[in-house]
């Protein structure tokens, strides 16, 4: 077998050496610090940080959100993109690009829009506040900024996937009788699942580790309205560096177990397209 070009041992051997580095500096050096930090007073210390009230409810609230944001996202996610893959109509590609704007829009941006609206000095703010319903600097505004940062990643997944899929078995399906939805849950889902469970998890991550649109609409309320970011920030704030260190070591865990979650189903994607 010939060589490639530049394909040699010790350019291999440089190439991983500059990656391992790399990824010891950029993401293991700083999570073996964090943990180092969290752990410095002891275990009994780090127990009694964790259970804080505050901690406790900034993180059940974090919780509650990606619990109440995820499954929204994944029903938008999984609609849109049978729509845009499987389906011609006017607009189609502006839905493709409008899925794609939370993106590139700042999280500050979407937060301030959505006080802007939803405030009480907001477009929408008075007529709400005229039927008692007030929206800003609640649980409800947390999942709306939410929503929105998160609304991309199960549909870009799910699109990019189905667009590479025949539809052969889907039109065999629906010719021998099944409905639209029957053929999307026994012949599309099971070629896609693991694209699915990819977008799934990215969703997530960005649900539990949101901040900037979080922090304008929540108020950042201590005990009401503070997700794990925002908790962490005030406790920085307030000179608690063990009680930050503590509490951000929850998200590190978090973050690590969506990350090996993510790297199973990265595997499973590359072996289904083998």
């Amino acid at each position: 077998m010939s060589q490639r070009v530049g394909d040699t041992a010790g350019l291999r051997l440089a190439l991983l050496a500059t990656g391992g580095l790399l990824a010891l500096l950029i993401f293991g050096a700083p999570l073996a610090m964090l943990l180092t930090r969290a752990l410095a007073m002891g275990g009994a210390v780090y127990l009694e940080k964790i259970s804080d009230p505050f901690t406790v409810h900034a993180a059940q609230l974090t919780v509650l959100t990606a619990l109440v944001v995820v499954p929204i996202n994944t029903f938008f996610g999984v609609c849109a993109a049978w729509l845009i893959t499987r389906h011609r109509f006017p607009g189609r590609d502006a839905l493709a690009t409008l899925i794609e704007l939370p993106i590139s829009v700042s999280p500050v941006v979407a937060g301030v829009a959505y006080l802007f609206l939803y405030g009480s000095q907001g477009l929408l703010g008075p007529f709400l506040g005229e039927h008692g319903w007030r929206l800003m600097f609640t649980a409800p505004a947390i999942f709306l900024a939410s929503l929105f940062v998160s609304a991309p990643y199960v549909a870009r997944e799910l699109i990019t996937v189905m667009q590479g899929h025949e539809v052969d078995g889907e039109e065999a399906a629906l010719t021998l009788g099944a409905t639209g939805f029957l053929t999307f849950l026994k012949v599309t889902l099971p070629n896609v699942r693991w694209a699915l469970f990819y977008g799934v998890l990215l969703c997530n991550a960005r649900v539990i580790g949101e901040f900037g649109a979080v922090s304008v609409v929540s108020g950042k309320i201590r005990g009401k309205t503070e997700t794990l970011p925002l908790h962490i920030e005030t406790l920085f704030n307030d000179y608690n560096a063990t009680g930050a260190f503590a509490a951000a070591s929850l998200l590190a865990i978090l973050a690590v177990i969506t990350l090996i979650l993510k790297s199973l189903a990265e595997w499973r994607l590359e072996r289904a397209k083998a």
